[in-house]
């Protein structure tokens, strides 16, 4: 009897040992290369989880393209090859449009607009609703401000010098917007747009903010620099994490993980404008001669936007109801926001029709 208790006994600690093990290791990928420095947000993170989870969880950072190729990140988590995954939402658009809208905004939500609706206004929600449909848990953790703008060789500063040009594009809203304004989108990951602009195979590109965009070295194969970035008001980064395994780890570790990623959000919006600014100057230096877009232009790109997004809204419900919410939290924001300005944080755009696009949600 005595013996058949300890073999008992044994067997209950190997299965715990075993649930254990499961859970304390977790392999993490990117869709960013070491080459581009959005990876940093990514490694920043991995960095805060692993101290905050203790010996609770440790998780195994790979840059992207080591253990899939980028494009194939998303189906890598949801089927748990890896049990978590760095993203931009929007690669994700032709699986949900709503992925739009959670991961940037054609000239509507700036950084900190994101980051109010993120925590206080319902957004979190709304990622792991859209994520939860294909068996994810998502915890955003980056942003940035507004993207650089297009990269070319030929000088774009009116709406005409944007016709017949083929420009690398990001962005479902975004490559219908360009084409309505005569350009056409060229689909490409970021590690290919050095070699396109360099061939010719591409007349100009956009990617991200200027440290991103000076990391990629777009400033030795293009000669002017069109900004602001109206196509990309703000950008969203995060982790996709497998639902199994988020099930699998304890309240204490999910709980860990989640104040990881609140942290790195607020420090990813101070650091990459921090080297953004650096990287403003490293491009002036470079030789590149930069051109802003004047307000009447920007007034234009904002009406044509608003009609954009209430057409690709209503295409989707789900769409819809990611949009529907951060007009609303606009809306809400926008009665303390104008009442005190100039001192408040950014705009606030006159944006789309919400009721046509609270129609198309409900």
């Amino acid at each position: 009897m005595k013996l058949k208790s300890t073999l008992a006994g044994l067997a209950l600690c190997a299965g715990v040992a075993t649930q254990a093990a499961a859970q304390d290791s977790w392999t993490m990928t990117t869709t960013w290369p070491t080459s581009l420095e959005l990876i940093e947000i990514d490694k920043h993170f991995v960095d805060l989880a692993n101290k905050l989870t203790g010996d609770d969880l440790t998780i195994e950072f790979f840059e992207g393209g080591s253990l899939v190729p980028a494009g194939e990140v998303f189906g890598a988590v949801e089927s748990n090859t890896v049990q978590a995954g760095a993203d931009w939402p929007g690669y994700w658009a032709g699986r949900n449009s709503a992925f739009s809208p959670l991961a940037t905004t054609a000239s509507l939500f700036n950084a900190v607009d994101y980051v109010n609706w993120i925590e206080q206004w319902g957004g979190k929600e709304l990622y792991n609703e859209i994520y939860g449909k294909f068996g994810m848990v998502y915890l955003p953790y980056g942003v940035t401000n507004n993207e650089s703008g297009f990269r070319t060789n030929e000088q774009i500063v009116t709406l005409e010098d944007l016709k017949g040009k083929r420009l690398r594009l990001s962005g479902l809203e975004q490559g219908r917007l360009l084409e309505k304004l005569g350009g056409s989108q060229v689909s490409m990951a970021g590690g290919e747009i050095y070699q396109s602009l360099e061939r010719g195979v591409i007349d100009g590109a956009e990617f991200s903010t200027p440290n991103v965009d000076f990391s990629g070295g777009f400033q030795q194969v293009t000669k002017y620099w069109a900004t602001p970035g109206w196509h990309q008001s703000a950008s969203i980064f995060g982790v996709m994490i497998n639902k199994g395994a988020w099930d699998a780890l304890s309240d204490e570790t999910r709980e860990a993980l989640e104040i990881a990623a609140q942290a790195n959000l607020v420090w990813s919006l101070s650091f990459t404008e921090k080297r953004a600014t650096e990287a403003y100057q490293q491009f002036l230096d470079a030789g590149i001669e930069i051109n802003r877009y004047d307000d009447e232009t920007l007034t234009k790109v904002q009406e044509m936007a608003n009609e954009t997004i209430e057409e690709t809204a209503c295409e989707n419900p789900d769409s819809a109801k990611v949009y529907l919410s951060q007009l609303e939290y606009l809306n809400d924001y926008a009665k303390w926001r104008d009442a005190s300005a100039p001192f408040n944080l950014g705009r606030t755009p006159n944006g789309p029709d919400i009721e046509k696009i609270r129609a198309c949600a409900e």
